[in-house]
């Protein structure tokens, strides 16, 4: 699963995507609305794909640990952050990744996990993220190696 371009903002709601840079900042779209806004230098973005849980023996990226819910739920939302007590919320991280770091995985932590993958679930974006990253990297290589045999001629 490849959560490329998809980033968090600190002070604004919800994930966006990534479409341009501009010399002060970047050009993103919210996935809640589709509305398109600058996100400056100043603020504090986050690459999803950069982030990892911390478990007991290694850090698990966050695009594996959205792949194990998705097999759990069958790629539908799962429990609501809003709603569902700090356990519930331990317990159910606890279904999918048993041996995270209780001691350094927060509270605040488990409620972002949970609101992320429900809103990528929601819009799509999990499945088909899981579709299409397979199939093109299979023909590019391909088309490389048909390339260079017609080079070689």
């Amino acid at each position: 699963m490849k959560l490329s371009g998809i980033l968090a903002i600190s002070g604004f709601p919800g994930l966006f995507k990534l479409v341009s840079q501009m010399k002060s900042g970047l050009v993103v779209e919210s996935i809640i609305d589709g509305k398109r806004m600058p996100a400056y230098a100043t603020h504090k973005i986050l690459a999803l794909e950069d982030i990892s849980i911390y478990t007991e023996t290694e850090d698990v990226p966050l695009a594996d640990v959205f792949s194990l819910i998705s097999k759990k739920t069958s790629g539908k939302p799962t429990v609501d952050p809003k709603k569902a007590s700090v356990d519930e919320l331990k317990k159910a991280l606890e279904e999918v990744l048993p041996d995270y770091d209780r001691e350094r995985v927060y509270t605040s932590d488990l409620k972002k996990l949970f609101q992320w993958y429900n809103l990528l679930a929601e819009k799509g974006l999990l499945e088909e993220e899981a579709e299409e990253a397979p199939a093109e990297g299979k023909p590019k290589a391909k088309k490389a190696k048909k390339a260079v045999k017609k080079d070689e001629k």
